[in-house]
Parts: C-alpha cells; sequence; structure tokens
C-alpha cells in the first residue's frame, strides 16, 4: 500500500544513487528491500547511540517541528540523523559517528517493512534535513535529562 508522500520519498532517496534509475529498478525487486546509497552527496549521517538518539527524537521535535529523516537499526540500538552534506568532517562528538562523504548507508525503501533498518522519521520527498545546531541543542538537552534523572534515581 502506498502512504502519502511515499513515491516522492523514493524519488528523493534514489536521486542520490550513481543511477537512480538502476538504484530503483534494484530496490524494488530486494526482497530485504534496501538499498546502499552514497552519503555526501545530498546528505550526511549522523549515529546516535540508541537510548541517546531516542531521547534527543524526543526533544528535537518541539524544537524542529519535523526533522529530517531518522533511520533506526534493529532494536533502535542506534539512530541516525540525516542532516547537511559535509556535516560528518567536522562533527566532534563522543560516541556519535558521522558519515559523509566517501561511505554508504543501507536504506530501506519507504514504506516497506525490512528486518535490519527502518525508518523512525521518514523522509518528505523535498529534502528536508535536520538542522545540526538543533540537533547538537537537542542532544544536550537530552543528555541533561539523563543525567538529572540519574542523579534522582542512584
Amino acid at each position: 500500500m502506498t502512504t502519502p508522500g511515499e513515491k516522492t520519498a523514493v524519488d528523493w532517496l534514489v536521486s542520490a544513487a550513481p543511477d537512480p534509475g538502476a538504484c530503483r529498478r534494484a530496490w524494488e525487486r530486494d526482497p530485504l528491500g534496501v538499498a546502499l546509497l552514497p552519503a555526501g552527496r545530498l546528505w550526511d549521517v549522523l549515529v546516535l547511540p540508541g537510548e541517546l538518539g531516542q531521547a534527543t527524537l524526543d526533544v528535537l521535535g518541539p524544537l524542529a517541528g519535523r526533522p529530517g529523516p531518522v533511520l533506526a537499526d534493529f532494536g533502535a540500538s542506534r539512530l541516525g540523523f540525516f542532516v547537511p552534506p559535509g556535516t560528518a568532517s567536522h562533527w566532534v562528538g563522543t560516541g556519535v559517528r558521522g558519515v559523509g562523504r566517501g561511505a554508504w548507508i543501507v536504506v530501506p525503501y519507504p514504506g516497506r517493512a525490512t528486518g535490519g533498518v527502518r525508518w523512525a522519521v521518514l523522509p518528505d520527498g523535498e529534502g528536508t534535513l535536520t538542522d545540526p545546531v538543533l540537533l547538537e541543542l537537542a542532544m544536550h538537552e537530552a543528555a541533561a535529562r539523563a543525567a538529572v534523572g540519574e542523579a534522582r534515581n542512584p
């Protein structure tokens, strides 16, 4: 079943591939429903540990309205926030891994269930990305909330 915006999300995602047509055909035929797409062209991805990533996503919503796409791996042990290209090359953060130019990421087909990775926030098809400044503020707020919670529950 096609959901509203799904087609445009697919169009936007495959536009990052070296050969978008071949990528789309392979992606649609792949029983796993995943594609390997290059980072650094339309987006970079900042990968946060799951607990911090989920807490950051919870804080980011009210700050950003609608964040850019977010991937979650199986069990949500890591979340990947799509940010503008070039962000990964100068990001400094303990426990945060930057995926940028020269790297590839596994991306699930929007709206299709896969076994290893899923969309926590679907791409909107318009190229909306998470602002790295807002992401950093949300990460600090999420970490502060966790620290206060830990101090109250020793």
